[in-house]
């Protein structure tokens, strides 16, 4: 029984949203929650293996816009984790506090596109598909629905209601304003 509670206790902590506190060496972080979404401010964004330009780039995001959550903060670094799992640090002028999410990106290949609605309901009237993958502009969930905007084949950017649980970028019953 001790280790179910003592796992429960790990469960706990690693899923709660924290505070940044101070780091071991008085470096203290934004005050901000974490994990929190944010996206990628330019189309070139390298990960670092470790809080430091000295550090070895592991990874180059090549996709300005593209969700990541934040999951820890060292001075001005920022740990950062996208839709597959891959970690690492990259600095904070390089992230924005726009928020987007990707559509289904876990969703396997041949999967039907997912319908953007006119209105918070499985009733309304589809005004775009939506492939797995696309980025989307939050501009507010309720907890259940999202109001996103994407950019349209075509040009212009069309809006409308995707349901939350289809999205990579916003936390379940989370509610964006």
């Amino acid at each position: 029984m001790r280790k179910i509670v003592l796992s429960l206790a790990l469960l706990a902590s690693i899923t709660a949203p924290v505070l940044a506190q101070e780091t071991p060496g008085g470096r203290l972080g934004t005050g901000l929650p974490v994990p929190r979404y944010v996206s990628l401010k330019t189309d070139r964004v390298n990960l670092r293996e470790g809080p430091s330009k000295d550090h070895r780039t592991a990874w180059v995001f090549q996709r300005a816009g593209l969700p990541v959550e934040i999951i820890a903060e060292y001075e001005t670094w920022r740990r950062i984790r996208d839709a597959e799992g891959t970690d690492g640090w990259v600095l904070h002028s390089l992230l924005s506090g726009r928020r987007t999410a990707l559509v289904m990106p876990w969703a396997k290949e041949n999967t039907p596109p997912i319908p953007l609605l006119n209105r918070a309901d499985d009733k309304g009237s589809v005004v775009a598909q939506l492939q797995p993958g696309v980025i989307a502009n939050v501009k507010g969930c309720s907890g259940s629905w999202c109001d996103v905007t994407v950019v349209a084949e075509r040009g212009g950017d069309v809006e409308g209601y995707v349901r939350q649980e289809k999205l990579w970028g916003v936390y379940p019953d989370e509610k964006v304003e």
